[in-house]
């Protein structure tokens, strides 16, 4: 009778999702028709029109800024970043509100109709007679206006992606309950398909988008990204039923700075020699969950010993913290020279964008005599790398290695992130070969001719270096946002993937500087590495002077994995006995 309890017991405990998640209603979600990837497909379809949207507009801006903006090839990779930058900085503030004091919800829905009004103005300066460039084809001056118009319709959708990006991923990967194993095995696929569908909309925005802008106008395209994107709004709000929902907790940031305070208090104490003696509340008092205590940055640790003259009054929180706290700061702490490392791949995604798009308008796109690829097309080749390699690394890799390592994962976070490293100092190599032989072929045909605009080298010389990136991107970008959503606070989920996203926005604003530096350094010698055309400059220096950037990053990288503690949680009990030490693995990087 006792265990037929004990069944019934668990078994409601298997119906509902008790993790601090609610329904619609406000209620304890029911497992069975909330959450996993019936909601997820809503989060899919949103995440998949925004990203259309954006390749589609990032793809080919350095063309527009080019030939309809007039703008040098310096000047327009500059705006080019400025743009992505600021787009990928922005879910910073977005990621906070919405953790701290929005929910990530109501953040996506707003956040959305902010970007669908930038779309709508993006549309609206290429039909209003007064803000089109101007009333001719060929424009040799913009008009002023619709500069005016169509820079502020750029950062207006910036603006709706900094509410948007943050709370989108993270609110698809919380409709999977961490404690249960089924779910828990979903939400490692769920990160590997949500790329999937991004390298989708890429694809999908690099060619189709991209041709509609070429050959029908950008007034036809952006019309077409505000439909899909209307649309796509109405069908993710259509879902909430479907959703589990977690509710703001405050200011993540005091709590941090709370156990900072505290353990500055203490300095002078000693930490005990066993765990079990700091303090931590009993997690029959708490919903979320208890982290266990790790062996780095000890000195925080002085934050949650309890002093003699003090025991048994009520504490503040300014004067002792839980061990959960000093693990959530610990954490957060951690996280910073990981971030710093990445930021050599948010140069190398850069490029792409930029100045690899100048290199295929530099070569031959023709298909045949009625057909040209539009330059910013051959990107695609980059989300074709990822479309055919996630399903491998999901559906046959990952099995494999869960059987040799015995992991979950099969390949830990940061080893996945090291291989993404790696193809990121092989794309900078195959780059530089590459602009050295058509920059080879350029002066060979010069000195044939004199001076010729034929352009000999097939665009498809460029396919290696975006399928590379492709399958580097498999690893090294999945894996971050699995390490920036894994490694943070429960709190501070939105914010760990803002902080995945302000990558690629510094790595956009590294590479705009490094530009300005490596123009003004070799300039003085007589011949800029980046001149005002792509056949007067010397990319291909650039692209090895990348490739030694990524392999001493890569080497920082290797150092500081080794050393790396995972966050791990406290499955049961509240002794130091129910921890998860799978949790803290030791990465050793062999």
């Amino acid at each position: 009778m006792e265990q037929q309890k004990e069944k019934r017991e668990e078994s409601e405990q298997e119906k509902w999702v008790y993790d601090g998640s609610v329904d619609s209603k406000g209620r304890v979600p029911l497992r069975s028709s909330t959450g996993v990837w019936i909601a997820s497909l809503f989060v899919l379809a949103i995440e998949f029109s925004e990203r259309v949207s954006y390749f589609g507009i990032a793809a080919n801006l350095i063309s527009y800024l080019t030939k309809v903006m007039n703008e040098d090839l310096k000047t327009a990779a500059k705006n080019v970043n400025y743009w992505a930058g600021t787009t990928t900085l922005m879910p910073l503030i977005g990621g906070f509100l919405a953790d701290a004091y929005t929910g990530r919800f109501p953040m996506v829905l707003f956040s959305s109709l902010v970007y669908l009004m930038g779309l709508c103005l993006l549309t609206m300066s290429q039909y209003i007679p007064s803000l089109k460039p101007c009333n001719t084809k060929t424009c040799l001056q913009p008009r002023k206006l619709h500069e005016v118009a169509f820079f502020l319709a750029l950062y207006c959708i910036s603006l709706g992606t900094g509410g948007f990006k943050p709370c989108l991923e993270s609110f698809g990967a919380d409709q999977f309950h961490e404690d249960n194993v089924e779910e828990r095995k979903k939400k490692l696929s769920f990160f590997n398909w949500w790329n999937f569908a991004l390298c989708f909309a890429l694809l999908l925005g690099a060619t189709v988008i991209v041709y509609v802008q070429d050959v029908c106008g950008w007034g036809a395209a952006s019309l077409i990204l505000t439909i899909l994107m209307a649309l796509c709004i109405i069908a993710f709000y259509v879902g909430k039923s479907f959703y589990r929902y977690r509710r703001p907790e405050g200011n993540t940031l005091k709590p941090i700075l709370q156990v900072l305070t505290a353990a500055i208090r203490k300095r002078k104490l000693s930490c005990p020699s066993n765990p079990a003696l700091l303090y931590e509340v009993p997690m029959s008092d708490t919903t979320g969950r208890l982290l266990c205590n790790t062996k780095n940055l000890r000195f925080l640790d002085k934050a949650a010993i309890i002093e003699d003259k003090h025991v048994g009054e009520k504490h503040s929180p300014w004067r002792l913290a839980t061990v959960t706290r000093v693990e959530e700061t610990k954490l957060i702490l951690n996280i910073i020279p990981i971030w710093l490392t990445s930021l050599s791949t948010g140069i190398c995604v850069a490029q792409a964008s930029t100045l690899f798009v100048k290199q295929a308008a530099a070569m031959n796109l023709k298909l045949s005599n009625r057909f040209t690829i539009p330059p910013a097309s051959i990107a695609s080749a980059a989300a074709i790398g990822t479309l055919i390699f996630i399903p491998i690394y999901d559906m046959i890799i990952v099995p494999i290695m869960r059987k040799l390592t015995g992991s979950e994962r099969g390949i830990s976070i940061l080893r996945r992130i090291s291989i993404g490293y790696t193809f990121s100092v092989i794309v900078m190599i195959v780059s530089a070969l590459v602009e050295a032989k058509r920059l080879k072929m350029h002066e060979q045909e010069i000195l044939r001719r004199g001076e010729t605009e034929e352009k000999l080298m097939s665009v498809f010389w460029l396919v290696p270096q975006y399928l590379i990136l492709g399958f580097g991107d498999s690893f090294s970008l999945v894996g971050l946002q699995e390490y920036f959503y894994d490694q943070v606070p429960d709190s501070m989920r939105s914010v760990g993937m803002a902080l995945y996203l302000s990558v690629i926005g510094v790595g956009s604003f590294l590479s705009s500087f490094l530009i300005y530096i490596v123009d003004h350094v070799t300039e003085k010698n007589g011949k800029s590495w980046i001149g005002k055309d792509i056949n007067s400059s010397r990319l291909d220096r650039f692209y090895w002077m990348l490739a030694v950037i990524n392999g001493l990053n890569l080497c920082a990288y290797l150092y500081l994995a080794k050393r790396y503690a995972y966050k791990s949680v406290k499955r049961t009990g509240n002794e130091i006995d129910g921890c998860n030490r799978d949790g803290v693995e030791m990465m050793m990087m062999a």
